[in-house]
């Protein structure tokens, strides 16, 4: 099968740090190649793939400070493939609304993965494009009331095979963050939570643009380097030790979140998760086995004193079976079947209407 895979320019593929879809993308291409698909990956030209890599632009289009407006390289990044659709069986796209217009201008069927949350501006050009293949990364991603064209849910996937399994919280125990900072991620409620119960916490992750205002006036305050230490984005390495050694990682979202990688990490890492219930987290966390769901801080407080009662290997045993980069790539396998039997199915109709007519 020939297959285009097409990822965000903002990071690279893999991400260094932080970038759950470019991490996801990176590890569906590798595995595609492995299984013998003919895989073209675009993507930032410092990315790193099996595949065969096309870019418009040599590095991360975060990384370059040249740049004043990234849209254009998104807007090559686009004709490059869609110039050469006819080469490929199928586009899978990671751009959300990107790529929708182009993909009705081609034979080529282009499915795509949201990995974001729908608003009320690209609600507009979803169901303009409703009829396209949506490919959701949890069920309560999705809106009925858009009637999207769902043919599945796929849940990310990691390589828990790159994750050192922690059997014990390292001492002195403390308690985990690591994401984006940023309000809907929670991190001023994990501080909250840390304060409440004299736990202390490590922080990781990365501030963007739009969130430094409150990674000043809302986190920075509390950062004592003592009980709340801030660590700045860490890469994989450095991720799962932080969360391995962790007594609980804190996942306090207030939005609802797509999917949130993180819970798989940690819990690959041996660390039971302790999240709001909200969007994907009861698809992701096994409340009472792999960690606990809450509906409020206070809830999140009392469910510290029961992490102990978790087993740690089956956190990891749970992510083994179910969120494995294997089952993703499947699934995903599966959907790319579906969509182009769909498609030789629709051709062979027509012309047989022709001939017949």
């Amino acid at each position: 099968m020939k297959i285009a895979q097409i990822a965000p320019l903002w990071e690279r593929v893999p991400p260094p740090a932080y970038g759950g879809i470019e991490l996801v993308v990176g590890l569906l291409t590798d595995e595609l190649v492995r299984l013998g698909h003919e895989v073209t990956l675009f993507a930032s030209g410092d990315s790193l793939t099996l595949a065969k890599l096309v870019s418009v632009h040599p590095r991360a289009l975060r990384l370059d400070s040249t740049i004043r407006d990234s849209s254009i390289y998104e807007f090559l990044q686009l004709a490059s493939v869609y110039e050469q659709a006819a080469d490929f069986d199928i586009i899978h796209s990671h751009m959300g609304v990107a790529t929708l217009t182009s993909a009705n201008l081609v034979a080529t069927p282009t499915v795509h993965t949201l990995h974001g949350i729908f608003t009320p501006d690209n609600e507009k050009i979803f169901k303009h494009c409703r009829k396209q293949p949506y490919i959701s990364i949890s069920n309560s991603q999705r809106e009925p009331r858009l009637g999207l064209n769902y043919v599945d849910t796929v849940y990310n996937g990691i390589d828990v095979s790159s994750y050192e399994f922690y059997p014990q919280p390292i001492e002195p125990s403390y308690l985990a963050f690591l994401g984006r900072i940023s309000p809907e991620k929670g991190t001023h409620l994990a501080i909250e939570i840390a304060k409440k119960t004299g736990q202390r916490l490590k922080i990781a992750g990365k501030v963007d643009v739009v969130d430094v205002e409150y990674f000043e006036q809302e986190i920075k305050p509390h950062i004592d380097g003592k009980q709340i230490e801030y660590l700045g984005e860490a890469n994989h390495v450095q991720k799962n030790a932080i969360m391995g050694g962790a007594y609980a990682t804190l996942f306090p979202i207030t939005w609802r979140e797509p999917f949130g990688l993180v819970m798989v990490e940690s819990m690959a890492s041996g660390t039971p998760v302790i999240a709001m219930r909200l969007g994907s987290t009861e698809e992701v966390i096994v409340d009472g086995k792999t960690g606990f769901l809450c509906n409020n801080i206070e809830e999140c407080i009392d469910s510290i004193d029961k992490i102990g009662s978790l087993n740690r290997y089956v956190c990891r045993q749970y992510v083994e079976e179910n969120f494995s980069v294997q089952q993703m790539t499947k699934s995903y396998e599966a959907v790319y079947q579906q969509i182009i039997g769909e498609k030789l199915a629709q051709q062979n109709g027509y012309f047989r209407n022709v001939l017949v007519s």
